[in-house]
């Protein structure tokens, strides 16, 4: 067969506990646990076409074609893919994002994930959430945790493991769980200046905290996934601000520093940290490698706290997101 296509769309998600340093870069394994919530409705929308008369691979992303570095991410995926199934054709890949890109909202997790389900899709091979979240793993590590929906934990890859590449993420509870809620407050538009990838790998090569972050992280991860069993906000947010803050300290530490924060950041903490203080409101922060924050709290006060940080100065919009399934594949557009 000349072509062979399928679509997939999968949603970003947000580390309660977070993911920063690489165990090993070859196998892009991480250093630490993470625990996340898959985020509807920040979906990732990708097709893959196999098609015998290209001459190389195509990526498109949110209309433009993407550079050198993201196909170059993007086509060792498909060679993966290409091998399992014994194909030769080049792709063309069209995926776009219901969220701002490359901007500290995990729109790689979505979209590596997305790709992994429809490239394996139109390849023909078994839709299987447990491999495909460990191919997308080996694109970008965050986004073995899309592969699920709800509440999901990657953790440490045993050095001992006999087959490391295989390391996915596994899910803990479903979206009806708990149905927290996530307002996003959107403090920057474009994309951010020093990549998730590379600002970890030169923070783990120059941070003096880096090794008191590693050795810290499972504990964090530990009283994360605790809470999201209990239904206790209060253990999971104290434990996600502090997993936060210190992923951002270690970052900051960094020769020369990597700093996300930006000056909005920091009044959108603070207006958290009123509204639970003052207020009496259970809401807590996070914040990716990126200048957004993200509040943690119950359905009921997310009008709230939205209404209070889109009042905070610098911040431009907020968005409210709610758990949501795994990665799906899409019908033929």
């Amino acid at each position: 067969m000349s072509e062979l296509s399928a679509g997939a769309r999968a949603r970003a998600n947000i580390a309660l506990a977070k993911y920063w340093g690489k165990a090993d870069e070859a196998l892009n394994l991480p250093a630490v646990p993470s625990v996340s919530i898959t985020l509807d409705p920040l979906v990732t929308h990708t097709r893959v076409r196999f098609d015998a008369s290209l001459a190389g691979d195509r990526f498109l992303l949110d209309g433009a074609p993407a550079n050198a570095k993201e196909l170059a991410r993007v086509g060792a995926l498909l060679d993966r893919v290409r091998a399992e199934a014994g194909l030769s054709q080049r792709a063309e890949v069209v995926s776009t994002n219901d969220f701002p890109t490359a901007a500290g909202l995990a729109s790689s997790a979505s979209g590596f994930c997305a790709l992994s389900a429809a490239a394996r899709a139109a390849a023909g091979l078994p839709f299987d959430l447990a491999v495909i979240s460990a191919m997308a793993r080996r694109a970008s590590v965050s986004a073995a945790r899309s592969a699920y929906g709800g509440y999901v934990e990657l953790p440490l890859c045993e050095p001992s493991a006999l087959a490391p590449d295989a390391h996915a993420a596994v899910p803990l509870c479903p979206p009806e769980h708990w149905p927290l809620r996530v307002v996003v407050a959107v403090t920057a538009e474009g994309r951010k200046k020093v990549g998730s990838t590379g600002g970890m790998i030169h923070t783990a090569a120059t941070s003096p905290f880096y090794g008191a972050w590693v050795e810290s992280s499972p504990e964090l991860a530990a009283q994360v996934r605790a809470g999201i069993v209990a239904r206790d906000l209060v253990r999971v947010g104290e434990a996600m601000e502090a997993s936060t803050l210190a992923m951002h300290a270690c970052a900051m530490a960094a020769r020369p520093t990597v700093i996300y924060f930006q000056p909005p950041t920091l009044a959108v903490l603070a207006a958290v940290r009123a509204l639970r203080e003052e207020q009496g409101i259970a809401v807590y922060a996070t914040a990716d490698a990126g200048p957004h924050v993200k509040a943690l709290c119950h359905a009921d006060d997310a009008p709230r706290v939205a209404q209070t940080l889109g009042a905070t100065e610098g911040v431009l919009r907020t968005l409210t997101a709610e758990p949501g399934p795994g990665v799906e594949l899409e019908a033929e557009a």
